[in-house]
């Protein structure tokens, strides 16, 4: 027999054809299906080849009458590819048949089996070279124990790890917090698990340590979606009634859309605390859809607060133990005073309404108007509501608009400095016709109804001229809502003075 036959026999067997076939195959699956793995599969697959590269040399060697590192070298290929065949073989089942039956084994449990496989193959291969298990296994049993009581540690965090994936303790993606870190779980190793903090910092916790000590996982409940309560405090004085706290700040944040806030449950305002220092603690509740922006969630829910306590009158309480240092005297406090009223009447004589208004007149009524901040994402204004005061917008913008049949938002204009809005139901009490919400942080003077009453019992004179304003107003709006021509426009303007007059004088009871 010739040299390269005797080598080839050696080398190629009957078997060869279809496990090289076979590798081919699950090879391209892998690099079609698991793009992210590319290049442990190219990996794996080069090593495959460099294995049968190992046995063709054993047929060399063979040919060459070397028998014994003939033997010795094609053992040696063959473990190694069987090697490379299994890793192919569980990438294929744990990463891409699996997952397709909606079944999601832990990473471990994939590693585990891909050994388990890697033992019994060699097993085999060391059986059909002659080798008695028997004293292998034997043997392997003592070496075992040694290993394991010089390794007690390593073998705990390792163990953990099986035990945190197999019963679903922490996935990746979950939220923790051990002690006083909290953060994302982003890998579960042999040894450890890997959580990122807010503060992009990756804490390596030892796995025995998670399994002997309690920890949370933040924002998990059975059923639920993900999402984490979370507790806002204010203190306001006794003297304002709870009730009225609570109504306000609960309008406050359920009405507005606040990113990250979840809509149900509702968040809700608690009284907690009533104390000697002359002031109850309060909390705003609410759960936060995405765990991660925290405490900027918090501080926008923070601001909302601010803004509604302030609308309504409501200061936040003091510790009593603070100092003022600076009093202003009250001649001071007297000047910032009439610089206030001077701006709020400048104010006042850009709005169309009291353009008719004498100075007196005026300043009377900037003596009454009411500061109101809005945050940005609050409705000022719903359609249909009953609201008898007006706004007058001094800092922002805001954007006026119909609510759609279906959920959507019809914008009519948008709102600036120097634009009022609420005028029909400060005169006359009508429903809102349209919404309005703050497009950023806003300011606005807001005049009620019983403010401006006294001035119109007066001069009564004025209904008849805020009619024709209005008149003309609603006709804009008319306008916008239906699409309907300035001339069209122009000629509703004329035809509903008297009308709005007559609803003033009802509404007023003038």
């Amino acid at each position: 027999m010739s040299f390269w036959n005797t080598a080839l026999q050696f080398f190629w067997r009957a078997e060869s054809l279809p496990v090289l076939v076979m590798t081919l195959c699950v090879a391209f699956l892998l690099f079609h299906f698991l793009r992210e793995e590319r290049k442990g599969v190219l990996n794996t697959l080069t090593f495959f080849f460099a294995c049968l590269a190992l046995q063709f040399v054993s047929g060399l060697l063979q040919a060459l009458q070397f028998t014994s590192a003939a033997t010795i070298f094609h053992e040696a290929g063959l473990i190694g590819a069987g090697i490379a065949v299994i890793r192919m073989w569980g990438l294929l089942v744990f990463r891409i048949i699996l997952p397709r039956m909606r079944v999601m084994p832990p990473r471990i449990a994939e590693d585990i089996f891909v050994i388990i496989g890697y033992v019994a193959w060699g097993l085999v291969r060391l059986r059909y070279a002659g080798l008695d298990l028997g004293s292998i296994v034997a043997t392997s049993a003592m070496i075992t124990a040694v290993v394991a009581f010089a390794m007690q540690d390593t073998l705990g965090n390792i163990l953990g790890g099986l035990a945190l994936q197999l019963d679903n303790s922490i996935e990746i993606g979950d939220w923790i917090k051990v002690d006083d870190i909290s953060g994302r779980v982003v890998d579960i190793r042999w040894r450890s698990t890997l959580v990122e903090t807010r503060n992009w910092e990756t804490v390596v916790f030892p796995n025995s340590q998670l399994m002997k000590n309690k920890f949370m996982v933040l924002g998990r409940r059975a059923d639920q979606p993900v999402q984490w309560r979370r507790w806002v405090w204010f203190n306001v004085s006794m003297d304002t009634p709870p009730n009225k706290v609570i109504r306000v700040v609960e309008d406050a944040i359920q009405q507005t859309d606040i990113a990250n806030v979840a809509k149900k449950p509702l968040p809700n305002c608690v009284l907690m605390e009533m104390n000697e220092k002359g002031y109850m603690r309060y909390a705003m509740r609410y759960w936060l859809t995405d765990l991660a922006p925290d405490d900027p969630t918090d501080a926008e829910v923070r601001w909302h607060i601010l803004t509604a306590l302030q609308r309504a009158g409501i200061k936040l309480a003091l510790d009593e133990r603070s100092i003022h240092i600076t009093k202003e005297n009250e001649k001071y406090e007297e000047m910032l005073h009439h610089r206030e009223i001077l701006l709020r009447i400048k104010t006042l004589k850009q709005v169309d309404l009291f353009s008719q208004m004498t100075e007196e007149e005026l300043a009377a009524l900037a003596e009454r108007l009411r500061f109101s901040p809005f945050a940005k994402g609050e409705i000022i204004s719903r359609e249909g509501a009953t609201a008898h005061w007006l706004y007058i917008v001094i800092r922002g913008e805001a954007e006026v608009y119909l609510e759609m049949p279906d959920g959507g938002r019809r914008v009519l204009r948008d709102l600036g400095k120097g634009s009022f809005f609420g005028e029909m139901g400060l005169m006359t009490g009508a429903p809102r016709s349209a919404s309005v919400v703050a497009k950023t942080d806003m300011e606005c003077y807001r005049l009620d109804k019983e403010m401006f009453e006294e001035i119109l019992h007066r001069r009564p004179g004025i209904a008849e001229e805020i009619s024709q304003v209005l008149a003309v107003r609603k006709a804009e709006q008319n306008s916008l809502i239906q699409g309907m021509s300035a001339e069209s426009a122009s000629r509703d303007a004329t035809q509903h003075p008297g009308e709005i007059l007559a609803t003033i004088k009802r509404f007023f009871g003038l």
